[in-house]
């Protein structure tokens, strides 16, 4: 495989496991480096989940994504499945099924592969996406109707991640002292549409979701629409349905990551969606029996 530039931007001592909710009082100043500790040792597998629900009348809306993450010293290989009905932009009807392979660096993950295969019943599209050391190749079945006004820049896709990698490198990524906790921005590249997720931090508030209990740094997300979308999407800096800022919140865990474990946004049409982790779990390769 052809390695391209890094972007800028365990061995576990002990499996970590989070069968039960965990809990925080308050947050250590010093996290260990959990990208380092795997790069300088053992391969750790995640296993994470999110569940979706909201309301539209009695009739319940609802998605689950789940992700399989195996991280080794040098690469990384996510897969992922994403099922939805009706959450508007945030997921939205999709039965997907995702991969993505790549380079773990110190700083966090590096796409070098990305497909997506959506069975949804309308366009049952499959996106296989490919980096390569100065250039990209894209291939749609059936193909896009074109790229965008404007497309994305072959500079601007080598400087983003797929969507399932800047999530997970999102959560793995270290965060220095003076760093801003939130982490970010997400430069996300799917195939078509490149869009910056910029997060304003908001403070440690608690919050609680199936797999954590305890003090979590809230962010906002602002969405930036940077190219690969229609002319008239471009400047609309919320998801489609949403109204207010979509709200994240990001769980400090003592193994060094900052996972999502609960994320909020406002709609007129459905009411407050609500998506919560509802599993999270590290363990060592050696361990994984498949």
């Amino acid at each position: 495989m052809v390695q391209r530039p890094a972007l800028t931007c365990l061995s576990l001592t002990v499996a970590f496991i989070l069968s039960e909710p965990a809990h925080a009082d308050s947050v250590a100043p010093a996290k260990p480096d959990l990208l380092t500790t795997i790069k300088t040792g053992e391969g750790v597998r995640m296993e994470y989940q999110i569940k979706a629900s909201a309301w539209l009348l009695f009739l319940p809306i609802t998605g689950k994504a789940n992700f399989s993450v195996d991280l080794r010293p040098d690469t990384y290989r996510i897969r992922s499945t994403v099922k939805t009905t009706g959450l508007a932009d945030i997921l939205v009807n999709y039965d997907m099924a995702l991969a993505a392979t790549g380079y773990v660096r110190t700083h966090g993950l590096d796409t070098y592969a990305y497909g997506s295969r959506n069975s949804d019943g309308k366009k049952n599209r499959q996106v296989d996406l490919k980096y390569n050391a100065e250039s990209f190749e894209m291939i749609a079945t059936p193909a896009f109707g074109d790229l965008g006004d404007p497309p994305a820049s072959t500079e601007q896709v080598l400087d983003a991640q797929d969507p399932i990698t800047a999530l997970i490198s999102l959560a793995l990524e270290p965060r220095a002292p003076d760093q801003d906790p939130c982490g970010g921005p997400m430069k996300i590249f799917d195939g078509r549409q490149l869009t910056y997720l910029h997060l304003d931090n908001h403070g440690l508030k608690p919050v609680s979701s199936n797999v954590w209990s305890g003090d979590a740094y809230e962010c906002h997300v602002r969405m930036e629409r940077v190219a690969g979308y229609d002319a008239d999407e471009i400047n609309r800096s919320t998801l489609t349905a949403i109204d207010g800022p979509l709200r994240m919140w990001l769980a400090p865990l003592d193994n060094g990551a900052t996972v999502p474990v609960r994320i909020e946004a406002n709609s007129k049409d459905i009411g407050t969606v609500t998506l919560q982790a509802s599993q999270l779990k590290f363990t060592p390769l050696s361990q994984v029996v498949d």
